[in-house]
Parts: structure tokens; C-alpha cells; sequence
């Protein structure tokens, strides 16, 4: 299972919106006393823990897949942990394809992206 880029920035497609305003006040939320990439990044992870409801079913590359678990990489990058039969991959929360409807908390995935392509 793998995801397929089709250039520089390329994101997944999403179902959904938030506004500015939304996405920045998720942000403030999630980096609330944290300093720096590790801590920020860390509060967005504790943000998706408590809130984004897991599992969830979603589409990769036209195959079904599960999204089981978010976890943090040592680079402070934030990924799904997704299964499609017997095979386990670790997907970018940048890159990850949401179903729709969107799960609950999926709002916090949204203002992920949006904090790490602005930061960038």
C-alpha cells in the first residue's frame, strides 16, 4: 500500500472545508505553551489522540484500507497507521485521502495540514 504524489505539495483530496479563521483557531488551540517543532507537533498528536475517532475506513489508491492509529516520527512528522488485509503501512496525515463523511475530529487533520504547509 503506498500513496501516489503527483508533484511538489500535492495533498489529498478532501470532502471538507474550513475556514480560515477555524483552521487558526484549531492551531492556537492545539499549540497552546508549545515551543518549538517537537512540542508543536506533539500538541497537534495529542489533539488527534483525544479527539479524532479511530478506527476509520478510507480509500487508498482505489483499495480500501483502515486507518487504525495516528503515531509521530522521530522528524516530528504526524502519520496514520493504515491496514489493508495483511499489509501495515505509515501514511502522512499530509497526504492521507479522508472518507466521506470525514470522522468525528477529522477537523484537527485539516488544521494539521494547513499548520504544516504554512510553516513550511
Amino acid at each position: 500500500m503506498s500513496t501516489e504524489r503527483k508533484g511538489k505539495g500535492t495533498r489529498a483530496k478532501q470532502d471538507f472545508h474550513l475556514s480560515k479563521a477555524r483552521l487558526n483557531e484549531l492551531i492556537e488551540e492545539a499549540l497552546i505553551d508549545a515551543y518549538g517543532e517537537s512540542e508543536q507537533a506533539a500538541g497537534f498528536f495529542t489533539m488527534l489522540e483525544n479527539d479524532l475517532q479511530l478506527p476509520f475506513e478510507t480509500q487508498i489508491l482505489g483499495a480500501p484500507a483502515s486507518v487504525e492509529s495516528i503515531d509521530i516520527t522521530e522528524d516530528d512528522q504526524l502519520v496514520a497507521v493504515c491496514r489493508a488485509g495483511n499489509f501495515s503501512q505509515r501514511i502522512p496525515l499530509t497526504e492521507l485521502p479522508l472518507p466521506s463523511p470525514p470522522p468525528s475530529g477529522a477537523e484537527w487533520i485539516l488544521a494539521y495540514r494547513y499548520w504544516r504547509t504554512s510553516a513550511m
